[in-house]
């Protein structure tokens, strides 16, 4: 039973100090967070849109992060990394916050979903979804779903070629829930299959022919063994008539 209360204390402690984070790298957009111990302490590496304003000027902001997790969350000593998302249209956590921020700004929310599709599926996604779920335009609740390209649920694809994100958006009639999730460019699904040519014998008509760019000589229909080949016409001289006697 130590052990369970062990494990539990440790994965409240993670999900209070990623709330922490995530509300301090608000306005930097927050891309993701990877938490993992090393010999010489813990590294926390932050995805952000602008590190610019994790850092500081002259480091003051990073470094007041870091003794706020080493005094609040007992974090053993904590190493800050941040890490600028070079795709943020790719970044499903980011293109989360930034869709639950429009929705706050007054955007309707079929409008708001479209458009994010559109930069998402834009910037060479092989696909991607938009779930809003909660009061959407009346007092009862309902989900609304934007879906482009190919998505998986389940299997291989969608542990490893998935990015999923979760934002919320807090407007004047209830919370709505805002779920991205992205296929990546790269991913390739188990059943495509690429089949490869044999390829042509060095030396021959067609290598050279598509070596030099043009097109293979057409081969010529084969000849039947036994067919009969026609003799040659020859010409023959009547016999020359005998003289009179």
């Amino acid at each position: 039973m130590a052990n369970e209360r062990k494990f539990i204390q440790e994965g409240v402690r993670r999900v209070l100090l990623k709330d922490y984070l995530v509300h301090e790298s608000e306005r930097a957009g927050f891309g993701g967070l990877d938490i993992a111990r090393t010999p010489m302490g813990t590294r926390i590496t932050l995805i952000c849109e602008r590190p610019g304003i994790i850092i500081g000027r002259r480091g003051e902001f990073i470094n007041r992060l870091t003794q706020t997790l080493a005094e609040q969350f007992h974090v053993d000593n904590p190493k800050i990394e941040v890490v600028e998302e070079r795709q943020p249209n790719l970044n499903a956590q980011l293109m989360a916050e930034k869709l639950a921020a429009t929705l706050e700004r007054g955007w309707h929310f079929r409008r708001a979903g479209h458009s994010t599709v559109r930069r998402i599926m834009e910037s060479n996604a092989r696909g991607c979804q938009v779930i809003l779920s909660g009061k959407l335009t009346g007092e009862r609740h309902r989900t609304e779903r934007f879906k482009a390209g190919m998505i998986k649920y389940c299997g291989q694809a969608s542990l490893y070629d998935m990015d999923k994100g979760f934002a919320q958006a807090k407007l004047k009639p209830g919370v709505i829930g805002v779920n991205v999730w992205i296929m990546h460019p790269n991913a390739r699904m188990p059943d495509e299959i690429q089949v490869r040519g044999a390829a042509a014998p060095a030396g021959s008509a067609t290598a050279a022919a598509l070596a030099a760019g043009t097109n293979a000589p057409t081969p010529s229909a084969p000849v039947a063994a036994d067919a009969a080949v026609a003799p040659a016409a020859v010409d023959v001289a009547p016999p020359a008539e005998k003289g009179a006697q």
